[in-house]
């Protein structure tokens, strides 16, 4: 997926929209502005927003944070309640553990907005397949992002190689098929690596079952993501 595809209004860095033409026409002034519309919807069940609402919803949220002008949505006593006897999450994100890559801060999200899952090398394994089948099929999360980052750690080692910490070195063999992919590659050997191993997880989960049904049946998208540490944009590459 490249750059190419998007508006001209947005630099390179910016996270971009792969929905409808509809969406790629909402992100203008009105970037900044919640939809309140949309997150009255959302309150009421997640089954109404369909996978390319929610992904505006990131997109706005990821350009407040970029612009520091956070709304923090979602984070008052009444929320609090609203919550407190069921979930109604609009997407999931399966993210690194990095502490600087905190999902609810970078999409300005609040309580019970997000379904979050973090790994270090945000890889994909049985237990976290199992987290986003139950999001998926059980509280019908239509959207699903997998959102690798600059220089990770985990990414880090795989590249580097060599000897590793014994739980540690799981999470390298994991990876490692994504350094393959992205030895031979014109530019840093590390970014492309992040950006493979994003794309491999994203293909892995689109395959698997249930996922895979559900992508088929048009309830779910699976997209991928780049996070920027030094600017804190998010950018569309799977």
């Amino acid at each position: 997926m490249t750059i190419d595809r998007f508006s001209a209004k947005f630099s390179r860095r910016t996270f971009l929209s792969v929905g409808t033409g509809a969406i790629a026409a909402g992100l203008t002034t009105n970037l900044l502005i919640p939809s309140q519309s949309l997150a009255a919807t959302l309150t009421e069940s997640a089954i109404t927003i369909s996978a390319d609402q929610a992904l505006k919803l990131l997109v706005k949220g990821n350009q407040r944070y970029v612009l520091h002008k956070l709304s923090y949505p979602h984070a008052d006593q009444k929320r609090l309640l609203e919550v407190a006897n069921g979930q109604t999450p609009f997407a999931v994100i399966l993210s690194c553990a990095d502490s600087r890559v905190p999902p609810e801060l970078v999409f300005d999200q609040g309580l019970g907005d997000l379904f979050v899952v973090r790994v270090a090398g945000n890889i994909l394994d049985n237990a976290v397949l199992g987290s986003i089948e139950y999001a998926a099929q059980n509280l019908n999360v239509p959207l699903v992002m997998v959102l690798g980052h600059e220089r990770c750690g985990a990414v880090t080692a795989a590249v580097k190689g060599g000897k590793v910490a014994a739980h540690i070195d799981s999470l390298v063999k994991a990876i490692q098929p994504a350094v393959e992919q992205a030895k031979g590659k014109s530019g840093d050997l590390l970014d492309n690596a992040v950006r493979a191993n994003v794309q491999l997880v994203v293909e892995k989960m689109s395959v698997s079952e249930p996922l895979a049904s559900l992508v088929e049946n048009q309830k779910l998208k699976i997209v991928g993501g780049r996070y920027d540490l030094d600017t804190g944009t998010v950018e569309i590459i799977a």
